[in-house]
């Protein structure tokens, strides 16, 4: 009797639930409300990207193999323990992607758009072929969508003390 007593008072003092307001928009251009908390991204633009971080190495194989999907404003960021030249493939990728390679000092490096995804045994590599520390992937498109180009100072908020390995 107490449990339903205090359901029936959850339920009747919960605000009602309102719709965001309607805007012409796309979805690439305004980051969720979400990626206001936890590791991100920000583009110059201001777009946020909020990140899952990869710092090991059997994370970063893994990476977004088999994920159908990402939410609108999210991407993985790959960190690496040292500056080299990285290639990337898509084996087992299912969706497209926006690889965006980023040096120490957080400006991109290098870009590459909409790589497909690969099904395959004999996936192809992708690599712009310069130096980086980070990698960040995105949705296919978003990267285009924001401007996104070589030299670009990207900046880094709310990154836990990572572990690299």
């Amino acid at each position: 009797m107490r449990y339903a007593l205090l359901l029936i008072l959850t339920l009747s003092c919960a605000q009602p639930s309102t719709p965001p307001p309607a805007t012409s928009e796309p979805a690439l251009t305004s980051a969720p409300a979400a990626a206001a908390a936890g590791p991100r991204v920000i583009f110059p633009d201001g777009f946020v990207v909020s990140v899952e971080v990869v710092a090991d190495d059997e994370s970063r194989a893994q990476g977004l193999m088999w994920r159908d999907q990402l939410r609108p404003g999210t991407g993985m960021l790959f960190v690496f323990p040292a500056d080299d030249v990285f290639s990337f493939w898509m084996k087992n990728t299912l969706i497209p992607l926006d690889m965006i390679w980023i040096d120490s000092s957080q400006r991109v490096a290098g870009v590459i758009f909409n790589v497909p995804p690969c099904k395959v045994e004999n996936c192809p590599s992708y690599s712009p072929n310069v130096t980086a520390r980070y990698i960040l992937e995105v949705a296919g498109g978003v990267a285009e969508a924001h401007g996104l180009k070589v030299g670009d100072q990207l900046r880094f908020e709310a990154l836990p003390n990572i572990q690299v390995r």
